[in-house]
């Protein structure tokens, strides 16, 4: 990856420069049977497509803070990687109260309400799916996004040195969280090219980086199992040799 890259931002880039059709997300929910695989170029497309939504009809500026309260999925990835293009905060299990605007999963609605700014909800479907009925008092991300642009150029340049995520208790500036990421890479293995397989939450920074920054800073990809725990052991064998997997963090 580039050695110049200083933000989370700056490291899709430089992937989707590298190599825009491997595979960057891989995303099981052992819940439901779901599967989806993205690649680079589909990935950055969908973040692209978010951050035009947060900064265009979100009115959302570099410096808000965003609670983002949802589980490890291949969306919430997308909107961290959204909101390191428009330089806003994503605070990860954030005070709803406390935040611009908040982003949600169909299980923190409630929670959610306490944001006095912009609400946007997730049905966290299969396929990406909308709500059969929109929650009062949201927008349904699945409905409000297709439409959006499938560029981004931000309003104003994104700062690398400052706050970009927040994390059980600890707050991290753009450089930081990139060399962070690049250094639990280097401590896991992990190399351009590889697979990392992870079933950690994303609640803590260890389940952030394993699941999304530390493979996209080594030029790798990840597999990401939500409800991991619903597979037995034959079964991840299989998903490790389907998957062709070449590190694991479970």
């Amino acid at each position: 990856m580039n050695s110049s890259d200083r933000t989370p931002a700056d490291l899709l880039r430089s992937a989707l420069s590298a190599d825009p059709a491997r595979p960057l997300v891989t995303f099981y929910d052992d819940a439901t049977g779901e599967r989806v695989e993205l690649s680079v170029a589909t990935f950055a497309n969908w973040v692209a497509k978010t951050a035009n939504l947060l900064q265009g009809d979100l009115a959302a500026e570099p410096g808000d803070r965003l609670a983002l309260l949802l589980p490890a999925h291949w969306q919430s990835a997308v909107w961290l990687l959204a909101c390191s293009s428009v330089g806003v905060v994503a605070d990860v299990q954030g005070d709803p109260a406390a935040a611009d605007l908040v982003v949600t999963g169909p299980d923190t609605l409630e929670r959610a309400r306490a944001c006095r700014g912009e609400r946007v909800a997730l049905a966290l479907r299969p396929l990406g799916g909308r709500f059969p009925q929109a929650p009062e008092g949201f927008a349904d991300y699945a409905v409000e996004v297709p439409s959006q642009g499938d560029r981004f150029a931000p309003f104003a340049p994104v700062d690398a040195d400052a706050p970009a995520l927040a994390v059980g208790g600890a707050e991290l500036t753009g450089a930081q969280l990139v060399a962070r990421a690049r250094e639990d890479a280097g401590a896991l293995g992990l190399v351009p090219g590889s697979r990392l397989l992870t079933g950690r939450t994303y609640d803590t920074w260890e389940g952030l980086s394993t699941g999304l920054f530390a493979p996209l800073a080594a030029g790798g990809s990840v597999v990401l199992c939500r409800h991991i725990g619903q597979l037995d052991a034959d079964g991840l064998a299989k998903r490790v040799e389907s998957e062709r997997v070449t590190n694991t963090v479970v």
